[in-house]
This record gives structure tokens, C-alpha cells and sequence, in this order.
């Protein structure tokens, strides 16, 4: 009789009973797991893998047999059901009086990817769509198998046997050319018999390929012993939590950050994972997108002196001063986001997420998570951080390792904590002597910012700085063109007498560039629409110097020339002035 009390390999089990157990929760996921992040390509080889007798690597399991372990220690489910970004966190489990239980120290992936194609449904965005939890963006998929034939000579990814998740009109549109099996439906032929009666009523176009599939099908989900694992006895959760950084600090599949989230899950008294998604979901509700790395990062940030990912910085000691103040961080990261989408930022216009933790930690240290948001006070404070934000997405100073970055400008904000204005000519000065970290911008990159496309994501950062004197607390605002975008497009050669003329006006660095754009409210856009300039500015009795529009400049359309060259001039000096260069 095998001695339960000794870790060792333990007879191998088939997909089938691994299976069982993950519906039956006898398999569960420790805190120390971090979250499914196979795609669907990776799950696709992974069947075909096993259907050609690849091995797939053992397992390893931890056996947990003691009261104390299921009482104080923080248990999941599998997922079960994948939707990208919406739905990928495994659902808690109290584990208080549970049964004894098996945790999934190594294999999370494989395992929970074999239920997904066997069981479950993966959902992922499609290409082009926004980040909505419908089925237009995110349709659901199920897994299939082409039993017409193998996949062509030229798949990249060597497959026999083409798996492929599917959502129901990709099914129904592929159904018309090829003989799809839908693979959770071998479970309704578990036994050999009933398999060949479903075979030999079936019509397929290689009927000998489909019926050997399907075998091979069965066989490898209901016969075969093809997991093997390693099963720790060990009850001590220091012991497994070793164990379980020597098995996956090393691999790729594991990213080191990934690990540390998942030590400080293990480590924190409330539920981290739940607390990181709620924040995750309330900064998405403000149009950004953010990691559980950034929330790691900005706690490193708030409060140790080594801001790193390491391991050594998020021991329980630390993780307990993350938790102890987790209530205020949370809500300065939601107030940092939420105070960049009342600015006009959003996540596409955000390049460097990193730029956000110096934000986070003076509304903590100022202590302003309650008032930032609130019009028309400190309103000096927001226009230096907001001047600063912008140049620094222009510069990218976060590009790159920018830990180092992020340590100085934290040194500034701590020596100036109480002089109550956020610190942007002390930052400035700290990073002078660092040309690709400096917040000066020179002759030849200020010429390139002008050259921006109206679409392009840092277009609106430099607009903001540009205009830094409008009111961003109470209007939105949006980017416009000054002569209309319709004019030119509108362009003919044979319009013009002189063809360098023409490739002026048709230049879209000319006429689609910040040259040519400004910021107007939701209202004011709206009503402007294709009115000429000279129209507009006449009719509305526009501010010229507001607008930032050349004064005693022609502003007809066939003057376009002049007017870009002019608006340069002034485009140019205006951001020296800004920055004090």
C-alpha cells in the first residue's frame, strides 16, 4: 500500500481523471499561483502535442492534508470558463473543514488549458475591436479539431492535427468546406463501441484521417496514463513555498513578476487578487488598462527603499505594510486615473503606464486623494503635474529600465514634500544632465513633435501642453483641426498652378499635423464642423491669442502656406516658454 506521508511520483492518471478531479475540486490552486495566461495558440499545440505522444512534463502536486493549512492559507478554483481581461481570475474557495485536498504547485497551465479545450470556452479579443465584455468584441470559443485533413505544409506552428478554438460563426462559416469536431464531444463516446457507431453513420471527406483521429482522440483523453506528478507531503508553507519558487523563478513560462505576485498573494492577510481586480475594473472604468505589476510597483514606490522586483521586497514584513495601507493606496491609484481621464488621457494616449507612480505617490504623501478631483483647488499643483506628465510621455523618460527614474524623481518629491507644490523645475534640474531622462526638449525634437499626426498617441499629450491654460478640471476637450481636415482632402493637382504648391497643402505633415490642430470643447468642435478658419474665427469671435493662432496672418485657405509657417513660430516659442528652455 502506497505511504501517503512520503513525497514521491505517484502512479500516473489519465487527462480524464485529471479532469474529474479539477470539476470535483479535489485539485485546487494555491495563493501562491498566479493567474492562466496560456493563449489559445499555445492550448491548440498542446492538444496536438498530445495527440502525437509528445511528452507534456510532469506535475507537481501538494497534498494537503492539515487542518491548519486549509484553515489559514488561501485556496482557488480552476477557471473554468476564460474571457479575456473580464473574466480571468480563479474563484476563491474556503477551504476551512474542506476535505483533504490536492494544490497544483506546478502545471496550473497545462491542466487548466486541458479543461478549457475539453470543457470550458476561451474568449479573446478580436483584432481592431475595444476592450468590451460582449461577444462582437470578445466572442466565445470552443475547441475543435478538423477531422478533413492535417494542417497545411506551410503552418508555421508543425502541427498534425488542427485544433483551433472557434466561436459559433466561425463554426458555422467553416462548416461549409471542412469536418469539424467539436472536442468536448468525445465525452459523449467513452466507450470504443458507441465511438464506431458514431463513425460509421458520419459521411466525412477523408473518412479514414477523421476515424483514426477520433480514436486517437479517445484514447489519449480516456486511456492513456499521461499525467505523471510529483507529490509533496510536506505540510509546512514555507517548505511548499520554497518549492515552489526553486520550480519556477528559473522557467520562462514564469515571469519573475508574475511570481512576486503571486508571493504576495500568499503573504497578505485580504484577498489580493480580489482587491488587485476591483481596482483594476475601477481604473478600467476610467479608460485605462492596467497590470497587477503597476499596483506592485507603486506599493515598492510608496514604501521601500529598494524598489525592485525582487523577491526580498515583498517578504511578509513588507507585503504586511502594503496591506496595513492597501485601503489608501488603492484609492490614490483610482484618483490618479481618474484625475488623467478628467485631463483627456486615456489609455492609448498613456504610453508609458510607469509615468503614473510619481502622481500616485504625491496625493498619498500630500495626502489629497480626497481633494485632487475637486475644481478649481490646487489647481496650481495639477497644471505643474499635468506640465510635467506631458513632457515626460514626449521625451519618453520611462522608456526603458525605469526604475532608476522613478527613484530619483522620488528623492524630489520627498525633499520637497512641504513646500505643497508639486516639485517640476527640482525634477527638471535633477535629470539635466541625463540628455534621453532631461524634461528639456531641443531644436530638432520640438521640429519632430510639431510633425505629429492628428491620431497618433502622443498627439494629445502635446496639445495639452500646448494649451496649458485651458480648464481640463470642468471641460472636455477635443482635438480639431484649424482649417478643416475636408479641405484637403478634398485636393486636386489640377487645382493648383504650382505643383510644390500642391504637395504642400497635400503634405498630411502640414495640413493633419499639431501645425494645423487645437484643442476646442465637446460644444465648441461640434459647432466649428467644416467652417473655414476665417469663417469660424470671424463668426465666433474667436480669441486668436487663446486659440494660439498667429495674429496679423492671413487666415483664407489660400494663404495656408504663410499661416503654417507663422503658427510654427509660434508653436515653437510657446513650448520653450512652457518648459523654460
Amino acid at each position: 500500500m502506497e505511504n501517503k506521508q512520503e513525497s514521491g511520483f505517484k502512479y500516473p492518471i489519465t487527462i480524464s481523471d485529471a479532469i474529474s478531479n479539477i470539476e470535483t475540486r479535489r485539485y485546487l490552486l494555491p495563493a501562491i499561483q498566479r493567474k492562466f495566461v496560456w493563449s489559445s495558440e499555445q492550448i491548440e499545440v498542446l492538444f496536438d502535442s498530445i495527440m502525437r505522444n509528445y511528452p507534456i512534463n510532469s506535475f507537481m502536486i501538494w497534498n494537503v492534508t492539515c487542518d491548519k493549512t486549509k484553515n489559514n492559507y488561501k485556496f482557488y478554483e480552476f477557471l473554468k470558463e476564460y474571457r479575456a481581461f473580464f473574466k480571468d481570475e480563479n474563484p476563491f474557495i474556503n477551504t476551512k473543514g474542506y476535505p483533504d485536498f490536492q494544490a497544483v504547485i506546478d502545471g496550473q497551465q497545462r491542466l487548466t488549458s486541458l479543461y478549457l479545450g475539453l470543457k470550458g470556452t476561451y474568449a479573446y479579443k478580436m483584432p481592431r475591436k475595444w476592450w468590451k465584455d460582449n461577444e462582437e468584441c470578445l466572442p466565445t470559443r470552443r475547441l475543435y479539431i478538423n477531422l478533413s485533413s492535417k494542417p497545411s505544409k506551410d503552418d508555421e506552428r508543425k502541427m498534425v492535427y488542427d485544433f483551433k478554438f472557434l466561436s459559433n460563426d466561425d463554426v458555422e462559416r467553416l462548416s461549409q468546406s471542412e469536418d469539424l469536431f467539436l472536442v468536448n464531444d468525445i465525452y459523449l463516446y467513452k466507450d470504443a463501441d458507441a465511438l464506431e457507431d458514431y463513425m460509421s453513420e458520419r459521411d466525412w471527406r477523408d473518412k479514414k484521417f477523421a476515424r483514426a483521429t477520433l480514436r486517437k482522440l479517445r484514447e489519449v483523453i480516456f486511456k492513456d496514463k499521461l499525467i505523471n506528478y510529483y507529490q509533496e507531503e510536506n505540510q509546512d508553507i514555507d517548505t511548499v513555498l520554497d518549492i515552489f519558487i526553486r520550480t519556477n523563478s528559473g522557467g520562462e513560462p514564469l515571469s519573475f513578476s508574475n511570481l512576486l505576485m503571486s508571493i504576495t498573494t500568499a503573504n497578505w492577510e485580504r484577498d489580493a487578487r480580489k482587491e488587485f481586480k476591483a481596482l483594476i475594473d475601477a481604473v478600467y472604468a476610467n479608460n485605462f488598462i492596467i497590470s497587477a505589476d503597476l499596483i506592485l510597483k507603486c506599493c515598492l514606490v510608496l514604501f521601500n527603499d529598494n524598489i525592485k522586483f525582487q523577491v526580498a521586497n515583498f517578504d511578509s514584513d513588507s507585503v504586511a505594510v502594503f496591506d496595513r495601507n492597501w485601503d489608501r493606496i488603492r484609492k490614490c491609484i483610482e484618483i490618479t486615473f481618474e484625475l488623467l481621464n478628467k485631463w483627456g488621457f486615456n489609455d492609448s494616449s498613456l504610453r508609458a503606464k510607469n509615468a503614473v507612480i510619481p502622481i500616485v505617490y504625491y496625493i498619498y504623501y500630500r495626502n489629497l486623494e480626497n481633494e485632487i478631483l475637486k475644481d478649481h483647488i490646487h489647481q496650481e499643483e495639477k497644471n505643474a503635474i499635468r506640465k510635467w506628465l506631458c513632457i515626460s510621455l514626449l521625451k519618453g523618460v520611462f522608456g526603458g529600465q525605469s526604475d532608476s527614474v522613478l527613484s530619483g524623481i522620488r528623492k524630489v518629491l520627498r525633499n520637497n514634500m512641504s513646500t505643497e507644490m508639486f516639485p517640476f523645475e527640482q525634477i527638471k534640474a535633477e535629470f539635466a544632465s541625463n540628455d534621453a531622462k532631461s524634461l528639456s526638449l531641443s531644436d530638432e525634437v520640438i521640429d519632430d513633435i510639431l510633425k505629429t499626426q492628428k491620431d497618433a498617441p502622443n498627439c494629445y499629450a502635446i496639445l495639452s501642453l500646448l494649451y496649458s491654460h485651458l480648464h481640463y478640471d470642468t471641460v472636455a476637450y477635443h482635438k480639431d483641426h484649424l482649417h478643416p481636415a475636408s479641405k484637403f482632402e478634398k485636393l486636386k493637382e489640377s487645382n493648383f498652378a504650382d505643383h510644390n504648391k500642391y504637395l504642400f497643402y497635400t503634405n498630411p505633415e502640414n495640413w493633419n499635423s499639431i501645425l494645423n490642430l487645437q484643442l476646442l470643447s465637446g460644444s465648441s468642435n461640434e459647432s466649428k464642423n467644416d467652417e473655414d478658419l476665417i469663417d469660424w474665427v470671424k463668426d465666433k469671435n474667436i480669441d486668436l491669442e487663446s486659440h494660439l493662432i498667429p495674429k496679423d496672418v492671413s487666415l483664407n485657405f489660400d494663404d495656408f502656406e504663410n499661416f503654417i509657417s507663422r503658427r510654427k513660430e509660434l508653436l515653437v516659442s510657446t513650448i520653450k516658454s512652457i518648459i523654460g528652455s
